[in-house]
């Protein structure tokens, strides 16, 4: 049976140390309890930091804890307290915590935080990596191992890997703040499948991919070194049936109203963990106003603000909790009376019951973040409001993951205290049957999508997506297929090596002029030149005068515009088609006007084509340019003999009669040759693959559907093979 091993920041199970005594508690959170409640049985191993430092552990210790959590299906992953120090309360809650949910001003870019998360992320991979086998799925969670995903494909290439982000997935602009983006980007989409809790970050996270990791989405998919990765959006449930059965118990919330919503007086509740993202201050800057505004409200109704102590590690929340403190003063100062107290303080957490029936008595909940991932909290309360006399009304911040499911709610900007203070009002004075009704509708959509089938629905993803890996393009050319072609290389009298360039022998840089052959590619060349075997031809979308000035001196062919062209051995260039570029003067006007509308955008003119770059504009931009461009230039050419070609950041206007099939099959033709190898990467060397012989050895560099038999993923990766070649003994020249 294949194991499911979950991969989190904190183990959930809660160990907590009495002198020399340890003592293990299962913590209720969303993800323990939808992995729980999934319906296919599977073993399940979790890894985590149990929340005890290392170093304040003995070697005996470390081994209670380890057969402490094992019971529950846990493997500790210890860190030091300087590793807490600086991955969790560092980078992780000070540069990415801010920075993720928009508060930049309080992002913290330290390099010795950097260091440490990296340290950490590796460090959870050695733990892993010997735990895993064959056809376990591994399910990373969250932010604080955002590198974890790359670093086990790195060691593991055919694991099955998901990766979930609890928190928001910021915008482009706010991303390309991080030194470190790239990186993060680069571990993440080590996942075969990544998911996030609504579209919104889905749309960041794909917009900032493309910008920064160049890897172009398609449909909520992307080619990453020859790999589907699927991104979606999988908004986490709760367990619907645990929270409406447990607002039901009488007993307690007969106590709550006792305490907290005196006979006459209305109830808000607002319910968060202590955090500057959450809004709890402007929340209470809103209440202030409603009071202000609304004196009829005075002494008839009451909020209860339950804060829930976080990271009291970190100085802006210690600051975040005197402010807090300080306005709650401020409000009951204001306006309180003998009888009234306007605003009730909880500085801790609540037992579930007691917090359920808290949700259950509420007349309305308050619930304001100014960024939030999900916000479980709305979902708990909406799913206690059981009672059809007394049903309470959700009134939600639109910055939050939730309110994308939770229309019904009344929702507000968190940062308009006035529309803050409407909604209380009309949430006070909504007629039953509107409050019934819109918490049916609510509750309907919560009991249908909860946190089991939240589990459930992104395994199942995971596992469709690696379904269609193994059907998906060109073989890879790794393993036996790799010793199978060198085998043959060396064994072959007579070889035709025919070479893309541009994406092939090197990557594509923005300036298309600075991607000039590097010494060890020209080494690389002239030793397989070296062997009287091989028949070596560059076939390239460059122009003559290019090519001559990069590879004049060797000895070798090479082929101009994509076929226009052909230099022999001896020096000398002669056209292959002949000459037609009337149709120039009439396109040329068309490009001008799309390089005037795009920043960044240039025009190449070569002999027997027009080529419209867009590699250095924005790349939104460029893709709606490109697309109204081929579609101005389609109506232009009907009846031209001219193609309109779509390729790597370009458009390409070029004569029919002129592509690399037809500049190869001469070659090809001109004898039996015993070994055939063909590399490219673009759309143009389709037509080279496609008259291939079947011993042809033929293939794709890096991602896309081709018609290639096999593909590497990088231009590294195809250098390294062409050195394997270049490094075999050379066949002995032919007896005269």
């Amino acid at each position: 049976m294949s194991r499911l091993l979950i991969i989190s920041n904190r183990l959930p199970v809660s160990v907590t140390r009495q002198a020399d005594s340890l003592s293990f508690q299962p913590s209720v959170g969303g993800v323990a309890t939808g992995i729980a409640s999934l319906e296919e049985p599977k073993q399940r191993l979790w890894f985590g930091w149990p929340g005890i430092a290392s170093d304040r552990l003995s070697s005996e210790h470390k081994h209670q804890i380890a057969e402490g959590v094992q019971e529950h299906g846990c493997k500790p992953v210890f860190l030091t307290s300087a590793e807490v120090r600086d991955f969790y309360f560092g980078f992780a809650n000070r540069t990415i915590w801010p920075l993720f949910h928009y508060f930049s001003h309080y992002t913290v870019f330290d390099e010795s935080y950097w260091r440490a998360y990296k340290k950490v992320n590796e460090h959870f991979c050695r733990e892993i990596m010997p735990q895993i086998k064959l056809g376990d799925k591994i399910w990373v969670h969250d932010y604080q191992l955002m590198l974890l995903p790359g670093m086990l494909r790195a060691k593991r290439p055919e694991a099955h890997i998901g990766f979930f982000l609890h928190i928001p997935f910021p915008s482009f602009e706010l991303l390309r703040l991080l030194p470190w983006r790239r990186e993060l980007l680069e571990g993440i989409l080590g996942a075969d499948l990544v998911g996030f809790h609504e579209y919104e970050y889905v749309r960041h996270f794909l917009s900032s991919v493309y910008r920064i990791s160049d890897y172009e989405p398609h449909l909520s998919q992307l080619m990453v070194q020859n790999r589907l990765v699927r991104v979606d959006a999988f908004p986490m449930g709760i367990d619907y049936h645990r929270f409406a059965e447990s607002s039901r118990r009488p007993e307690v919330t007969k106590e709550i109203k006792k305490i907290h919503h005196p006979a006459g007086q209305r109830m808000i509740i607002s319910v968060d963990r202590l955090d500057y993202t959450k809004g709890i201050l402007k929340r209470l800057e809103a209440y202030d106003w409603f009071l202000r505004q609304y004196p009829e409200y005075r002494e008839k109704v009451s909020l209860v603000v339950v804060a829930v102590p976080s990271r009291t590690k970190v100085d802006v929340y210690n600051e975040l909790r005197e402010q807090i403190e300080r306005m709650i003063g401020h409000i009951n100062g204001e306006y309180g009376t003998l009888d009234w107290t306007p605003v009730s303080y909880l500085y801790r957490s609540l037992p579930f019951e007691k917090l359920t029936a808290l949700y259950a008595v509420a007349d309305v909940a308050l619930i304001t973040p100014l960024r939030d991932g999900m916000n479980l909290v709305a979902k708990e309360f909406v799913a206690c409001q059981q009672d059809k006399n007394h049903p309470g009304v959700l009134i939600l911040s639109e910055m939050a993951g939730a309110a994308s499911e939770l229309a019904e709610a009344i929702v507000i900007n968190p940062h308009d205290k006035e529309s803050i203070a409407s909604a209380l009002r009309q949430a006070l004075e909504m007629p039953q049957a509107e409050r019934l009704k819109r918490n049916r509708m609510m509750q309907e959509r919560l009991r249908r999508y909860t946190v089991a089938r939240w589990a459930g629905d992104f395994l199942q993803s995971l596992e469709q997506v690696k379904t269609k890996q193994h059907i998906h393009g060109p073989a890879p050319l790794t393993g036996a297929v790799r010793k199978k072609l060198l085998s043959e290389y060396s064994a072959a009298e007579q070889r035709l090596i025919l070479l893309d360039y541009d994406g092939t022998l090197v990557s594509y840089v923005k300036q298309p002029e600075d991607a000039m052959p590097d010494t060890t590619l020209l080494g690389t060349l002239q030793s397989l030149l070296a062997d009287q075997a091989n028949t070596i031809i560059i076939i390239s979308g460059r122009d003559r005068d290019t090519l001559t000035q990069w590879f004049g001196n060797l000895k070798m062919t090479l082929i101009a515009e994509h076929g226009a062209y052909m230099r022999d051995e001896s020096g000398v260039w002669n056209a292959q088609v002949k000459p037609d570029n009337e149709w120039k003067e009439i396109i040329r006007p068309m490009l001008e006007l799309y390089v005037d509308r795009t920043p960044g955008a240039f025009i190449e003119e070569k002999t027997f084509s027009l080529v419209w770059h867009c590699r250095k504009s924005e790349p939104d931009l460029a893709n709606l340019r490109t697309q109204e461009l081929k579609d101005a230039l389609m109506a232009m050419t009907a009846n031209l003999n001219i193609g309109v070609f779509e390729g790597a950041k370009i458009v390409e206007v070029k004569h029919i009669g002129v592509n690399k099939g037809q500049a190869v099959l001469p070659w090809v033709s001109r004898q039996q040759w015993p070994f055939i190898f063909v590399a490219g990467d673009d759309y143009t060397d389709e037509d080279m693959f496609a008259v291939m012989p079947e011993n042809a050895f033929t293939c794709k560099i890096g991602p896309g559907p081709s018609r290639a038999q096999y593909r590497l993923n990088t231009v590294g990766d195809f250098r390294e093979l062409l050195t394997a070649m270049a490094d075999l003994k050379p066949k002995p020249k032919p007896q005269q």
